[in-house]
């Protein structure tokens, strides 16, 4: 088994209220074991606000809260594995592991398990988190793109961590001379601006030209600022992506597929979705051609559950390969 070692956030920074970036350093005298970029380690704090399931809706499990005799929520420790969005070459040079994490809320919005508690970490004053000494995973790009010449990255949330991870390695490898022939294409999407966590190193790495990428951001919640910039995409990661290929949106499909009261409140839920726009400078004809042929093609993607089932489908119905990062 390994071994459980204590170490120190050192930079803690908010994109909003419920999205921050941390780096952690290991404890004093050892260091972080080697990893590949798209690999996870366990972390754990022991102030964590309890939660237990308490059924399943749609599939998906229920949470609430775990409440003692007094009818007090309880306290005790929570381990939770974490992808790793620092880059190698990073931890190499300079001892951190980087972790873009969101505060996570049961079903009646009430926050606990670990990432509660992560929240209210502070360098220099409650910055401690025990790290189980073992880097694991298999969502590394020698295991899910092997074989193909066009890769696209889908990142929904926080599900950008891996991916962060894995570009800026590529990137710090092209530097070095180490081109593999690949096209990276990657489709980051958030709710807000501020919560498009690495946008700026993103897009510093795209304008290096060192590598063969092209960034895609979008955000699903614009304001006027965000409409009004031709750089910046807008609408939800699985229907930008249906854009990109040409085919309806989830919403307008549902609706044609249903009748009655059903596709009266299907309308209901298109007409409020974020209409799909891609930036300026990135015609969906421009993208598409990164991705032929298809059978050369392989989507990567880590995220909301929800979005990943309809990004399976496009990949499906446009015969790609579709892998994603598993728990």
């Amino acid at each position: 088994m390994a071994e459980r070692k204590i170490g120190t956030v050192v930079t803690w920074a908010d994109l909003s209220s419920v999205l921050a970036i941390f780096r952690m350093v290991s404890q004093e005298g050892s260091r972080f074991p080697e990893y590949k970029a798209g690999q996870y380690i366990a972390l754990k704090r022991d102030d964590c606000k309890l939660t237990k399931k308490i059924g399943v809706l749609e599939g998906r499990p229920v949470f609430g809260l775990d409440l003692d005799e007094q009818g007090n929520q309880k306290i005790g420790p929570v381990t939770h594995s974490y992808s790793i969005s620092s880059a190698p070459f990073e931890t190499q040079q300079n001892g951190y592991l980087e972790f873009y994490v969101i505060l996570e809320k049961d079903n009646e919005g009430s926050s606990g398990r670990l990432t509660e508690s992560i929240f209210h970490i502070r360098p220099a004053v409650d910055d401690k988190i025990t790290y189980v000494d073992r880097i694991t995973g298999d969502f590394t790009l020698d295991k899910r793109t092997s074989g193909c010449r066009n890769v696209l990255f889908v990142g929904t949330g926080t599900g950008m961590a891996p991916f962060a991870g894995m570009i800026k390695q590529l990137h710090q490898d092209a530097v070095n001379g180490k081109s593999d022939g690949v096209r990276y294409t990657l489709l980051h999407t958030n709710r807000t601006y501020e919560e498009l966590g690495y946008h700026q190193d993103l897009l510093t790495i795209e304008r290096s030209g060192v590598l063969d990428f092209v960034y895609l951001p979008s955000v699903s919640r614009p304001i006027s600022r965000d409409l009004e910039d031709p750089r910046l995409g807008k609408g939800r990661a699985n229907n930008v992506l249906r854009v990109l290929f040409g085919m309806p949106l989830k919403e307008e499909e549902a609706v044609q597929n249903a009748s009655g009261e059903e596709a009266s409140a299907l309308r209901g839920a298109l007409e409020r979705t974020a209409r799909p726009v891609l930036p300026e400078h990135l015609p969906a004809s421009e993208v598409r051609k990164r991705l032929e042929p298809h059978d050369r093609t392989v989507i990567l993607t880590c995220g909301n559950s929800f979005s990943m089932a309809d990004i399976k489908y496009v990949a499906d119905s446009n015969r790609i390969r579709y892998e994603k990062e598993d728990w």
